[in-house]
């Protein structure tokens, strides 16, 4: 593949830009095509010396944050074509771009490359709003507390959809949502170097270090019964610490787990080893509710249940318990946690998940492309976990120990 071009980000802030930015920079890069981000955030961060987070920076009625961000923006569109001169092959400009304006100047700076401008939609409001909660965490909000952060970020947002002209006259765009990794809607008026590849890179899961983590031993493990909210044992709380020691001087910067208890507790001792981790409890990810059956032993549902033991055993990725789920029913809300986890994370980080045995099971399937009737068996031991790598070059599924003496 050969030839130049320079891919424009756009979108309101959160929509899940930079994430889509970075995974089209890395993918390429391991094509062999020489690629880089200009993201208009970092270098406004670098450029000021006080702190640019208030939301009445990025008025449209502040002509000092206009002029400021003005200069933010020429300065990466200098830097962009210098890169380009001096043999780069695709340079990524990483902001709103939400003005017809800035889009023409971007345009004129670069008369003789091709453009492919990109807008990253998101229409899913939970998947929304968690990314924007996790966004005021970061330092430049330190500062304010997360209520204020959260106010002041959503003032911003205000400002630039006050100002937003999506794309609609530029010659070569596409519409993209970021939370299903979809194209919405294309236009390509003359040849981009590496069109294929771009549309190919936006629609695929690309998993950089993915780590799939079974919650720790719970006193209902230890009696055989199904679902409930039980808390770890002191065995339990033993293989948490143990996991913790083991991604300690790995960076994990969230790590996304059930609403229950028994994963709560799993992360604990991981956070705190951690430098700035936080958790995202996700319903999606919550275990098989077993409904009729919640609390029970296998033994008892064998000898009080008989149907539901004979039923289950004929099929048990299909069988749903009484007023419960089953594991195709909650095939679709594991694969919607999926997508939150991949929209919220940075593509650049590594990713945890700390779930149960039957939903990381659907999980790993998604990845593995398992027989339906072979995923309520896949091995989930508690003192070991799954560690994916997904990219266009290769795929790395590995069970790996932290304690083997944990049992």
């Amino acid at each position: 593949m050969k030839g130049k071009l320079v891919i424009v980000m756009v979108g309101l802030p959160a929509r899940g830009k930079s994430t889509m930015g970075r995974k089209l920079s890395r993918t390429l890069e391991l094509d062999g095509v020489k690629t880089s981000i200009f993201n208009n955030g970092d270098l406004r961060r670098k450029m000021s010396s006080e702190n640019t987070s208030s939301s009445t920076f990025f008025s449209p009625d502040n002509a000092e944050g206009v002029a400021f961000r003005e200069r933010v923006s020429s300065l990466n569109l200098e830097k962009a074509r210098d890169f380009l001169e001096q043999g780069g092959a695709v340079a990524i400009l990483d902001a709103s771009n939400v003005t017809r304006s800035r889009r023409e100047k971007i345009r004129t700076t670069f008369p003789e490359t091709p453009h492919l401008f990109i807008e990253c939609l998101n229409a899913d409001d939970e998947a929304l709003e968690a990314n924007l909660e996790r966004k005021v965490e970061l330092n430049e909000f330190s500062h304010l507390s997360k209520e204020e952060a959260l106010a002041s970020f959503l003032r911003r947002i205000a400002y630039y959809e006050s100002i937003y002209e999506p794309l609609d006259v530029e010659p070569n765009r596409i519409l993209v949502d970021s939370f299903e990794s979809c194209i919405l809607q294309e236009q390509v008026s003359y040849e981009v170097p590496y069109y294929d590849r771009i549309r190919d890179i936006l629609t695929t899961r690309v998993v950089r270090n993915l780590f799939l983590v079974r919650h720790g031993e719970t006193f209902y493990n230890l009696e055989d019964r199904i679902g409930g909210n039980s808390e770890l044992t002191d065995k339990g709380q033993e293989q948490a610490r143990a996991l913790a020691e083991h991604f300690a001087t790995q960076r994990i910067p969230i790590i996304f787990t059930s609403n229950y208890t028994r994963t709560l507790q799993t992360a604990e001792p991981i956070v705190a080893r951690q430098n700035h981790c936080s958790v995202i409890a996700l319903p999606e990810f919550n275990e098989i509710h077993a409904g009729l059956c919640e609390g029970m032993t296998y033994r008892e549902i064998s000898e009080k249940m008989t149907h539901v033991a004979r039923a289950r055993r004929l099929n048990k990725y299909r069988y749903r318990y009484p007023e419960g789920e089953g594991y195709k029913s909650m095939e679709e809300r594991v694969h919607r946690g999926l997508k939150k986890v991949f929209y919220l994370n940075n593509y650049d980080e590594n990713i945890m998940i700390v779930g149960h045995r039957a939903v990381n099971r659907v999980i790993l399937s998604m990845f593995l492309s398992r027989q339906e009737e072979e995923i309520p068996y896949i091995y989930m031991p508690q003192n070991r976990y799954y560690h994916i790598q997904i990219n266009p070059h290769r795929r790395i599924f590995e069970l790996i120990p932290f304690g083997t003496s944990l049992g």
